[in-house]
């Protein structure tokens, strides 16, 4: 697949960054330069063929909880979930307290371990070792090596424990099989109640401790603050998020929430009136959807009030709520609109693309924080409470919660036996595709202009602008059945390439 202008524009000197690092699944850039070396347009690339939608027709709906975990193994909590809730709907089926109190808690711990991955392995290399660093050490480990292997630790047990709180709700550490229409497959028992206390209580001074880090290490440095609010990573959207009764942050339930490039609500709606106010469209340069309110309408890859464009992001979860509904991550929360907008109620929006890893921390620490909360509950523990008998006519439902990339939306139609007729999915990462699409363009043509050295520093940077959003491509497209295209480059050890096998 190539960009529009390679044709049409032949004079035009074309910047690929491929593939791009520090994401899940894959894509690249494609910057066009004109004849004076500045950017002329900038494509973000999916190569590969959105169809997961189709695996799923044909099937018993009940089966769609354990097969799209499959999609990702790097957030499949988020589908197994949003599934089980499309099939609740699809069923009629209302949930007792304690099923719905453990798909939460089994849910927030994820969260925690999923934001903890981004975090510390793909964003914190760019603002810990620095944009412009030694692509050798611009990682994990040499994150580790400049904050210390003790702070390593730290994350391995959190990523650690969250597994071991995947496998005693789901039976193993990823791809979990446990929530079924109309509830779970199984309550927990004391043991392993006392286990999961002690898993959140961690994850909650591993949330304070996150966030101390983050000051400690990125907002005491000048020039990343400085890259944050001055650089070319911004851009005024609309902002979506789900939100409980009292309008505050919630990742399970609730209902969607979208507010304006000003803070005022747009529209709240249920999940299963989504297509009131979202559409889908697609553009000839890529296999991945591009989203946008359906009331405002696609103006193209612009912001502000007058385009549908929207971002589903952690800074846009805290734009759209009024707070979090935890003590700890409230006052993050307000310190975070207070230094990035001067207003600590959040009724000035964060626009600030860079500022979405601030975002996910205190996110975090509201994810640890509220399983804390869960596991006080005392109908956490009742041992037959955790399921109803789906007896009603199979049809339509809807399931929609926040991942961590974004909100994610489960539709399935059934026919009377509960056989799925269609099916479709609006991931996380799918509607933030203009957004990121946005970002990657204004990035480029804020860092490189004639006569700029385009140096790998400078491209990493444009990275930075795709990197913020946490994007997943193995949630967000997938290739039909068959053969795709292939390129295998061996490199030398300085980076020029010996031999290019094609397929």
């Amino acid at each position: 697949m190539t960009s529009p202008h390679v044709k049409t524009n032949p004079g035009y000197k074309r910047i690929s960054i491929d593939p791009v690092t520090r994401l899940e699944g894959h894509g690249k850039i494609d910057i066009f330069l004109d004849e004076k070396g500045d950017v002329a347009d900038c494509f973000f690339q999916v190569p590969e063929l959105r169809g997961f939608e189709k695996f799923c027709e044909g099937r018993p709906v009940e089966e769609l909880p354990r097969i799209t975990p499959r999609i990702c193994g790097v957030c499949p909590e988020a589908h197994h979930m949003c599934s089980a809730k499309a099939c609740d709907a699809v069923y009629q089926a209302e949930l007792p307290v304690t099923a719905k109190l453990l798909r939460e808690l089994q849910y927030n711990i994820f969260y925690v371990t999923d934001h903890t991955t981004h975090f510390y392995a793909l964003g914190a290399p760019d603002f810990v070792m620095g944009p412009d660093s030694n692509p050798a050490l611009r990682n994990l480990i040499g994150v580790i090596g400049k904050v210390g292997v003790e702070i390593g630790g730290e994350v391995i047990k959190c990523r650690s424990w969250g597994h071991e709180a995947a496998s005693i709700f789901g039976g193993k550490p990823v791809n979990p099989v446990n929530c079924i229409p109309g509830g779970m497959a199984k309550s927990i028992n004391q043991e392993e109640h006392a286990r999961l206390t002690e898993i959140a209580d961690f994850m909650v001074e591993f949330g304070k401790f996150t966030l101390k880090l983050l000051h400690d290490v990125v907002l005491a440095n000048e020039t990343y603050v400085d890259i944050i609010l001055n650089g070319p990573y911004y851009h005024e959207t609309y902002s979506m998020g789900l939100v409980d009764e009292n309008n505050k942050v919630n990742f399970y339930d609730g209902k969607v929430r979208v507010v304006g490039p000003d803070g005022k609500e747009l529209v709240k709606y249920e999940p299963k009136d989504y297509m009131l106010h979202v559409a889908e469209r697609v553009e000839p340069w890529s296999y991945l959807k591009f989203p946008y309110l359906k009331n405002v309408g696609w103006k193209g890859f612009v912001d502000g009030p007058d385009s549908g464009v929207y971002r589903a992001t952690p800074s846009s979860r805290l734009n759209a709520a009024d707070g979090m509904n935890s003590p700890l991550a409230q006052a993050a929360y307000e310190e975070y609109f207070q230094t990035l907008t001067g207003d600590s109620s959040g009724n000035k929006p964060v626009h600030h693309t860079l500022a979405i890893h601030w975002a996910r921390v205190v996110e975090l620490l509201n994810a640890a924080e509220r399983a804390q909360e869960l596991l006080k509950r005392p109908e956490i523990t009742h041992p037959e409470d955790y399921r109803v008998v789906c007896d009603k006519k199979p049809h339509e439902g809807v399931g929609i919660l926040e991942a961590p990339r974004g909100t994610l939306t489960h539709h399935y139609v059934t026919d009377e036996k509960g056989i799925v007729l269609k099916a479709n999915l609006i991931v996380g990462t799918t509607n933030n595709h203009a957004p990121i699409c946005m970002s990657l363009k204004k990035a480029a043509q804020n860092l490189i202009k004639s006569g700029t050295e385009v140096t790998e520093g400078i491209l990493n940077m444009v990275e930075m602008a795709f990197r913020a959003y946490d994007p997943c491509y193995g949630c967000a497209t997938h290739s039909l059945p068959g053969e795709m295209p292939l390129t295998v480059r061996l490199r030398n050890a300085d980076g020029s390439i010996i031999n290019e096998i094609s397929r």
